[in-house]
């Protein structure tokens, strides 16, 4: 049955997923596309439609925009000085670190994730930094960890075949593609400028790397 061109408040209710107040409100102020028949407000569909497209998609601009600063994923307590010889014991260390936030609901699914998507490929990008990350329907906010080895990683394969010291761990929401990358590549960015690794390197406590992380945010 083809559904009516000409709808309701009850049906654009229904289709929207919000009170037949809040439509009325909305139509009452002329924020959604709508008109009067006789006493009673109607909306054409296709108008409801593209409406509703473009604040979806308005949303999800605003979103892919915005990168989040460091310090809103990152806390001092989630940065540690790595004694480890091998990458499973760092990813290990980390995971353990990352779960204990509250974004994170599944600590088992984050390791497994982790495992599986290191089996994939590395995440060695290169210059001694290796940035582990996962999406995860468990996980409801971009949250992050990282570890600082005073010894050379070696078994933690790079792009660049140089071994891995500083491990950005990284966890997101399913929903968080965009924002996740933005993200993710705005912090191995500033890594990669070779002055501000190396001070990251020398730190000699797990709160001087956080202070050098978040900088002037």
């Amino acid at each position: 049955m083809d559904k009516p061109e000409i709808m309701t408040i009850e049906e654009v209710s229904e289709y929207l997923r919000v009170s037949e107040r809040t439509v009325y409100d909305w139509a009452q102020k002329g924020e959604i596309p709508c008109g009067k028949l006789g006493t009673s407000w109607r909306f054409k569909r296709s108008e409801i439609e593209k409406w509703i497209d473009g604040k979806l998609g308005a949303q999800d601009r605003r979103s892919a925009e915005h990168v989040l600063a460091i310090r809103e994923v990152l806390a001092p307590s989630r940065v540690v000085l790595l004694d480890c010889n091998t990458k499973a014991e760092a990813l290990q260390k980390l995971i353990e670190l990352i779960a204990e936030a509250p974004q994170v609901q599944d600590k088992g699914e984050l390791a497994r994730e982790v495992e599986r998507r290191e089996g994939l490929m590395s995440t060695g990008i290169g210059s001694g930094i290796a940035v582990p990350h996962v999406r995860l329907d468990s996980v409801e906010d971009i949250v992050m960890a990282v570890g600082v080895s005073k010894q050379d990683i070696k078994d933690y394969e790079s792009l660049d075949g140089r071994p891995v010291r500083i491990i950005l761990l990284v966890a997101a929401g399913r929903n968080q593609h965009a924002q996740y990358l933005k993200t993710l590549a705005s912090v191995s960015s500033r890594l990669k400028d070779e002055d501000f690794r190396n001070a990251v390197l020398e730190a000699d406590d797990p709160e001087r790397i956080y202070d050098l992380l978040i900088g002037n945010e």
